[in-house]
């Protein structure tokens, strides 16, 4: 084992704090990652704070993370040293099941690995990127393309795949019409993604105060969702509805404005129980489906698609000292759009 220097929450109620942890020593298969960079996810604040279920604390988060190989083992043939290198909410699966084979890893049968607060397949706690290095199977590393930049390429191993797959499952494209709900961490690029595929998208927020950043991001229109008319002019408009945000809607209101045999697909994770009623659904062939991330393939292809297209996440870099505040930021709305971590601020802190 190596110790390395990490920003960890010591409980559910206490701030994150520098600590360190313990990392495996390289196995055949695994790459050692020297981290440059980490995005702050909402769901590590859910995480930390318990709102998930129990949490085997200390625990560092982190599951947006982009890096330079410092060293592989034996048999890695995928990934050298020097190259730079991303690791998103996975870090192992079985492999064996259908759905590992069909490179589905995030519904692996016999229970994917998180890249923290899961049990490993060796049998120990993972501990994600608010550190500055980390080992992982080599399956589970991905490549970042040349000319992203490396802060900015973080979110997409989360915010940009959650909202790439679905995307990409119901048939974003040229002809389509595709809304997005929230314009935060997962809705920007939602917007950016859907516009680089050819659909033309609206933004659906509360209010108007974003409608400049999100006409810059790709959209043609933009709607407030706390007028009562935008759910009379937009009724029965969109082929595909992504809804991004952590909190309860309507969802019987945001189904109406659906074409016939259109779906809604929630990627936000509201703790709250949304009701839906049978006729939402059945008078105009709707489908209310969810979506969870997406495999490794998929993401690589998520990635190669950005570098394609010069599509990245919007970022505000900020120091190891700032994690507190920035998750009060990311509560109140109040960053454009993704927080990401200059771990290079974590080296010799502890």
């Amino acid at each position: 084992m190596s110790t390395v220097t990490a920003f960890a929450a010591p409980s559910a109620t206490e701030p994150l704090s520098t600590i360190t942890i313990e990392r495996r020593e390289v196995g055949p298969y695994d790459v050692l990652i020297d981290i440059e960079f980490c995005g702050i996810c909402h769901s590590d604040i859910h995480t930390v704070r318990g709102e998930w279920g129990p949490i085997p604390y200390p625990l560092a988060p982190g599951h947006e993370i982009v890096g330079t190989v410092a060293a592989v083992g034996s048999a890695v043939s995928k990934h050298q040293v020097g190259d730079r290198v991303g690791v998103g909410c996975l870090v192992n699966s079985c492999g064996e099941c259908e759905n590992c084979l069909a490179g589905q890893q995030q519904h692996c049968l016999n229970g994917s690995v998180g890249t923290y607060a899961a049990t490993d397949r060796d049998g120990t706690v993972t501990q994600g990127g608010y550190s500055t290095q980390v080992v992982v199977v080599e399956d589970f590393v991905l490549k970042i393309p040349d000319g992203i930049d490396p802060a900015a390429a973080a979110p997409l191993l989360c915010a940009g795949i959650t909202t790439y797959s679905p995307l990409r499952h119901w048939g974003a494209g040229p002809g389509k019409r595709v809304a997005v709900i929230g314009l935060g961490g997962l809705g920007h690029m939602a917007v950016k993604l859907a516009a680089a595929m050819g659909a033309e998208v609206t933004v659906l927020s509360q209010s108007l105060k974003k409608q400049e950043d999100g006409l810059r991001l790709g959209a043609t229109d933009y709607y407030a969702t706390s007028d009562p008319d935008t759910f009379t002019q937009l009724k029965g408009r969109f082929d595909l509805i992504i809804n991004t945000v952590s909190a309860a809607i309507d969802i019987n209101a945001f189904l109406a404005l659906l074409r016939l045999n259109g779906t809604l697909v929630i990627v936000g994770a509201p703790p709250e129980p949304m009701p839906v009623q049978a006729f939402s659904l059945s008078s105009n062939r709707s489908s209310f489906a969810g979506s969870n991330i997406g495999g490794i393939p998929e993401t690589q292809e998520m990635l190669d698609f950005c570098a394609e297209h010069g599509l990245a996440s919007d970022v505000e870099v900020i120091g190891a000292d700032k994690i507190n505040e920035a998750y009060e930021r990311v509560l109140a709305s109040d960053v454009r759009y993704r927080f990401v971590i200059d771990i290079s601020t974590l080296r010799g802190a502890a």
